[in-house]
């Protein structure tokens, strides 16, 4: 079989494909004759790392999956959750790192049109983004340009397309300078008996192309996303796709009201590798063959050739399978949201892919192979040295006044406010949220015409994680936790982001390994089970890897959104307690950082039995009322995490119960820890009940004035640290910060 025009597949072509010799020799053998052009991209984008996770999923399969609320776990679009009543929360997180550097407005953009899709594929109508960015170091001549390219096409696209963005992180390091992360998530609600998954049924159905016409833009993405990057990552612009949020709001729409008919018998995103891997998965799910007709497809440039109408990722379709005889009621609606509709296929008993245009067959490949024979590979690995512990001596102040070190980290880059980034997002569209970004440790979003509420956060620490994978792969989760937690909400489920650099060496592929280890420990521990994710691998230029950074989604279910905490202190007068252990861990603290200049030590010990205990206490206290404002300690440890709920609140607090404290007790980033405030005739019955459930619990001081004072380092301006906080960023932006030396 050798169509007119395609040329002739050989070893050099396969290798151009990202196809190992040993990968084109399984192919050869599957197929069982030379395999023709379109063949060959198709096993190209299918057995991609992008697509395939060939080598991720032996260590995936160990996480933890399911869980008394878990409708749906790893393997659909997007992963489900049992909110009650009826209802259920379907979110997903994932990554468009490589486009995002090649073309940041348009590759943040697609990145959220994509998980938007993900979610509403799944019957459920989205309700809130969010974001996890990881850029360069401040001084990289690049790293302006991609942070304003990157946060104008997420909030060009989310703005545009009406679902608010409620919260997500940001860090700077040197190690993202020639690969940055942009990871998305997005949550929608649905109706639990009415999820729509995307295993193909019925011999003969019709399938069906829906939304935008098909273009050249976004051909081998997913090839692309599977490889290191070169100095020449600029030539690979014509890989990243084009967004439209206008057409995804007209999709979104057309969607919802085909699905509340009864007419799909099957729906899938066309995302990474577009109509090649939602039709083969759609059929390999259902155990069908699925035959096109690519003359049918809509298009918007001519001259296209299968090839390029298969590997095409153009944003904003979908292909469904619609029950026979209710093509002309499915038309009728997408032509009224003015979108592209054509029946291009059906479904067949025969378990093959067929693809033909203009009277001639360009595949006809088995697709079980495609999906059930792809390579898997356990590639070697070696654990992460521990790092040697630091000397006791750093716990000692510096002779320096403490509010000058206060205020150099809070206007660190990892520290610093990001107003200048979630001011751009609109979280406010549709009117359900309760708190976004800068507001409470987490987002947090009414469920629309009910009490309910879920809070939602991405969390991670990349330097921890260096340091200990799978210390830091186990902080990582018990951070999502706790944010939760510190809103009042009980923590459901997560999805997770996996960005690494390149497995095929031992020391990264060590670096994946930990990390899984200690999520699936503490997902264990904290009844958190992963229902979704993403990989990105062969995050590196010149072979210079990035941090490893497993990113969590975490979600969590508030049975009435009117009890839900902020991290502000609320008034003046109240007490602020600590509840949890300090030991003043400085290894990997951004003190030890940003005011030592090191970079060492192991990081925080996570001590998940504890986690569970305190977290249980806090989220129990909420829930009776007793608390008016929670953080977690995290970055920066206990000091910063006062005047973080200061500075929100422009009120400052006495601190008597922080006299004498070295400067591990006030910057140590031990974990399991909480500062509440709350009225100081709540504070003895707290303290009773910490002291039953075992919870170390300490009174810091009162709230009020506007300064942090009272434990020996004069007072300490929260105007001040408020200038120094929200400064940096902008100035950043505006080109005013010196270089750094």
């Amino acid at each position: 079989m050798s169509p007119r025009n395609e040329p002739a597949v050989t070893a050099e072509l396969a290798a151009e494909h990202g196809l190992s010799d040993e990968e084109y020799a399984l192919m050869l053998r599957l197929v069982g004759r030379a395999p023709t052009f379109t063949e060959l991209g198709i096993f190209s984008v299918m057995w991609s790392e992008h697509c395939s996770y060939k080598s991720s999923k032996v260590w995936l399969k160990t996480l933890p999956t399911t869980g008394p609320r878990v409708i749906c776990g790893p393997g659909e679009n997007a992963g489900v959750v049992d909110i009650g009543d009826g209802l259920a929360a379907v979110f997903k997180m994932e990554s468009h790192n490589h486009p995002s550097f090649i073309e940041p407005y348009q590759g943040a953009a697609t990145g959220v049109g994509g998980i938007l899709r993900d979610v509403f594929t799944m019957g459920a109508r989205p309700v809130a983004n969010m974001n996890a960015l990881r850029f360069g170091a401040p001084d990289h001549p690049k790293t302006k340009h991609l942070v304003s390219g990157v946060v104008a096409g997420i909030g060009g696209y989310g703005n545009c397309v009406g679902v608010p963005t409620v919260g997500g992180e940001t860090n700077f390091h040197p190690a993202y300078n020639g690969n940055i992360l942009v990871n998305a998530m997005t949550v929608g609600i649905a109706r639990a008996d009415r999820i729509f998954y995307s295993a193909a049924a019925g011999i003969g159905n019709p399938v069906v192309y829906v939304g935008s016409k098909t273009g050249r833009d976004g051909i081998h993405g997913a090839t692309m996303a599977s490889a290191e990057f070169s100095e020449d990552a600029e030539e690979k612009r014509p890989t990243v796709q084009v967004g439209d949020p206008f057409t995804e709001k007209l999709l979104i729409e057309a969607c919802m009201e085909l699905m509340a008919t009864d007419a799909i018998v099957a729906i899938q995103d066309m995302g990474a590798a577009g109509l090649t891997s939602s039709s083969v998965e759609m059929a390999g799910k259902g155990g069908l063959g699925i035959e096109l007709e690519l003359d049918r497809v809509p298009q918007r440039e001519t001259g296209m050739t299968p090839y390029e109408i298969m590997l095409s990722e153009s944003q904003e379709r979908m292909l469904m399978i619609l029950k026979p005889g209710r093509e002309a009621e499915a038309r009728a609606i997408f032509e009224k949201w003015e979108l592209d509709f054509a029946v291009i296929g059906r479904l067949t008993d025969s378990g093959r892919l067929v693809l033909k245009m203009h009277g001639e067959t360009y595949c006809d490949i088995e697709i079980a192979p495609l999906v059930e024979a792809s390579p898997v590979y356990e590639r070697p690995w070696e654990p992460t040295p521990a790092r040697a512990e630091l000397e006791p001596a750093l716990g000692a102040l510096p002779a320096r006044p403490v509010a000058e070190l206060l205020k150099t980290l809070v206007a660190c880059p990892d520290l610093a406010s990001k107003r200048w980034i979630w001011e751009q997002y609109d979280g406010q569209v549709g009117a359900d949220t309760i708190y976004r970004s800068g507001q409470a440790d987490a987002g947090v979003v009414r469920v629309h015409g009910t009490n309910k509420a879920l809070a939602i956060t991405t969390d991670c620490t990349p330097r921890y994680c260096v340091a200990d994978p799978v210390r830091g792969g186990a902080q990582a989760v018990a951070e999502a936790w706790r944010n939760l937690t510190a809103t009042g909400a009980l923590p459901l489920a997560v999805t997770d982001n996996m960005n690494f650099g390149n497995p095929q060496k031992p020391r990264i592929m060590g670096q994946f390994v930990g990390a899984i280890q200690g999520m699936a420990e503490a997902c264990r521990a904290l009844d958190f089970p992963v229902v979704s994710g993403n990989v990105s691998l062969y995050n590196e230029t010149e072979g210079q890897a990035i941090l490893p950074t497993p990113a969590i989604g975490g979600l969590g279910l508030l049975d009435d959104g009117a009890g839900a905490v902020p991290l502000a202190f609320q008034a003046a007068g109240h007490a602020v307690l600590l509840l949890g252990a300090t030991d003043g861990h400085l290894g990997q603290s951004l003190y030890l950082r940003e005011i030592l200049g090191r970079e060492d030590g192991p990081p925080p010990p996570v001590d998940l039995a504890v986690e569970r205990r305190n977290g249980d206490l806090v989220r129990g206290l909420i829930r009776d009322g007793l608390v008016a404002a929670c953080h977690d300690v995290s970055d920066g440890g206990l000091l910063v995490a006062l005047a973080e709920m200061a500075m929100a609140a422009r009120m400052g607090a006495e601190l008597p119960g922080l006299a004498g404290a070295d400067a591990g007790q006030l910057f140590g980033e031990d974990q399991g820890r909480y500062v509440i405030a709350c009225p100081a005739d709540a504070a003895a019955e707290i303290a009773r009940r910490a002291g039953e459930a075992g919870v170390p619990c300490s009174s810091l001081g009162t709230t009020g004035g506007t300064a942090l004072t009272g434990f020996g380092h004069g007072a300490i301006s929260v105007d001040e640290l408020r200038r120094a906080n929200e400064g940096w960023l902008p100035a950043l932006m505006a080109g005013e910060l010196a270089p750094v030396v």
